[in-house]
């Protein structure tokens, strides 16, 4: 089933409306207005302006070092260049945990300059009373379980997470409770498809996987990824789409040797 066209804006509201007609969920990262646009123009639902911003605008190893004013920054890009998405913006490490003060102050600093429609968070139980004061603001929440990026220091590894028991029951347990916390929808990254499924199944909010399988309510993947800007980064659950890696680097190479063989600007390019 397609997005219907009609819809001027996508709000947390239709996110909700389409879990309950079984229409999928499409969303994709954004880090500034020129992507922002074309994203939205193809008719993206909801684009994140991920802490992945660290990797692939700022080539960090973690996505540990990217800094409040600089995700409002990415954020206040991508919002100039959308008509019709939801924009959610990750709060960065540092941020939110511990300090549900913070999580607040930080919450409100990225809705108020930067013109975006919600906030996301990774964690369960340790930040649900964050969760529960971000939303005493109306400021809507998306949650995030499974591999949590944030703490790669903690898990030490970007394996599949919850494959033993344990952490699958607490990762369904973190799931219901941040669904009565308020969480208008949930991230579930690199988890076991058949635990993505019974998670999505138990919960009215809609769940967005990334690495965790066709049975959550929609997909999201970094769009340096999917289009193949990256190269380095191959697993299992990317699809490429495009890969333009490699025709940037053709185009690149062509107009170099324009210029030095003097081909470029020709008569008709010049005033």
């Amino acid at each position: 089933m397609s997005v219907n066209k009609e819809i001027k804006k996508i709000t947390t509201h239709t996110i909700q409306e389409m879990k309950q007609r079984g229409e999928k969920i499409a969303m994709l990262t954004a880090y500034d207005f020129s992507m922002a646009k074309m994203l939205d123009q193809a008719g993206i639902d909801i684009l994140l302006v991920g802490d992945s911003a660290s990797n692939v605008m700022a080539g960090h190893e973690t996505t540990l070092p990217i800094t409040l004013d600089q995700m409002i920054y990415h954020a206040q890009s991508v919002v100039r260049g959308v008509e019709r998405a939801l924009v959610v913006v990750d709060l960065p490490f540092g941020s939110y945990q511990g300090n549900t003060k913070r999580a607040l102050e930080s919450s409100i600093r990225i809705m108020k300059e930067s013109g975006a429609h919600a906030v996301k968070l990774e964690g369960g139980a340790e930040v649900a009373d964050s969760v529960r004061r971000i939303l005493t603001a109306g400021i809507p929440v998306m949650g995030h379980l499974g591999l949590t990026p944030q703490s790669i220091y903690k898990f030490g590894t970007y394996t599949v997470r919850a494959k033993e028991e344990a952490e699958a029951n607490k990762l369904k347990t973190d799931a219901v409770l941040l669904e009565k916390c308020g969480c208008f929808a949930l991230v579930l990254e690199k988890i076991p498809a058949h635990l993505a499924k019974d998670v999505s199944s138990s919960l009215h909010i809609p769940t967005i996987g990334i690495g965790a399988g066709a049975d959550t309510d929609g997909q999201v993947l970094v769009t340096h990824d999917m289009l193949g800007i990256n190269k380095e980064f191959t697993p299992r659950f990317l699809r490429r789409y495009l890969d333009l890696y490699d025709q940037v680097n053709v185009a690149v190479k062509q107009y170099t040797a324009d210029v030095k063989n003097k081909s470029f600007p020709n008569e008709k390019e010049q005033y």
